[in-house]
């Protein structure tokens, strides 16, 4: 297990209590006292430390190296069933986007989402979750399919940001993630959306318009991350933590705003610590919202999406 610098005292604590239980098990010391002591001083340090952690500890957490990747969730939830597909049929396929048909249970949905990887090589391969314009293209290609075969849409948010190189602005990134946007509002089937990581900018919005928006406590969701808003206001990343709190980027500032529907409570330590319990909130998620959204028709739930957005930002003084 990796920990990040505010969890040290945790892997302190986890380190004393793997020795204790060690020298009880290799010798005739008993120190189930001390292992119990231990065990209650370790679980209250880490309700302590989880219940108030800073916007940018809770960016470090959306980050983490072991955390669930988008893969990760479709094949927990699908299994075998999952069948990815390729290519936005004009460039070619984006390894940072994925998607393709799967079912839970016997409803069949199409899964989209961004794909960072879990090793160098991996993040390589999938450059980092950052996608390219013919990755949005895939994605709506996707999506059109589903609509043409009445098929619900699931799309999976974790991306520090759409693909910021010449050829992609080149190829029409900005054009592709607005087309994005303006089509999924226009979707004629339901659509739900997971942040389950970073939700940066428009590589984010350009799969994360829906009927239900839902993020995982421990993630965020805004127009700039915080390294590169403290990179522009102060000429350095060393604000970063400032920025973090004034960007209101959290899952808890999202629901404040109205932005998201939903904050999915996350295992104690975050998604890695149980990725199989997060796995079964997100089931359980997909199938109560879908149960709801099948009942209506697809103008009732173009209307609704439309309003959904038109209000976001909207105030009286």
């Amino acid at each position: 297990m990796e920990y990040l610098d505010f969890e040290l005292p945790i892997k302190d604590l986890e380190e004393q209590l793997e020795k204790a239980c060690s020298i009880g098990s290799e010798s005739n010391v008993d120190v189930t006292d001390t292992c119990k002591q231990i065990e209650d001083k370790l679980a209250k340090l880490k309700t302590d430390l989880y219940k108030k952690l800073t916007p940018w500890q809770r960016v470090q957490l959306s980050r983490h190296p072991e955390r669930p990747y988008t893969l990760d969730y479709i094949k927990a939830l699908c299994g075998d069933t999952f069948v990815e597909l390729h290519g936005d049929r004009s460039v070619k396929d984006d390894k940072a986007m994925v998607g393709g048909l799967g079912k839970i249970g016997d409803q069949t949905f199409m899964f989209i989402g961004q794909q960072k990887g879990h090793n160098t090589k991996t993040r390589q391969y999938r450059n980092f979750g950052m996608a390219n314009p013919e990755g949005y293209r895939k994605a709506l290609r996707l999506m059109k399919s589903a609509e043409k075969f009445r098929i619900p849409v699931v799309t999976f948010v974790d991306t520090p940001g759409a693909y910021p190189g010449l050829e992609a602005e080149e190829r029409g990134q900005g054009e592709a993630i607005a087309r994005n946007i303006y089509e999924m509002a226009q979707l004629e089937v339901p659509i739900l959306v997971f942040i389950i990581g970073e939700g940066a900018s428009g590589g984010a919005l350009g799969i994360g318009v829906g009927d239900k928006v839902m993020m995982l406590e421990n993630t965020w969701y805004s127009v700039i991350s915080p390294e590169s808003c403290s990179s522009i206001l102060w000429r350095s990343w060393e604000y970063k933590e400032q920025a973090a709190d004034a960007l209101k980027l959290t899952a808890q500032d999202m629901l404040k705003q109205k932005l998201i529907d939903e904050i999915l409570k996350e295992p104690l330590g975050g998604a890695h610590r149980d990725p199989d319990a997060t796995y079964n909130i997100i089931r359980s998620k997909i199938l109560e919202n879908y149960k709801v959204l099948q009942n209506l028709s697809p103008e009732e739930l173009i209307s609704s999406r439309i309003d959904k957005y038109s209000n976001m930002g909207v105030f009286k003084e």
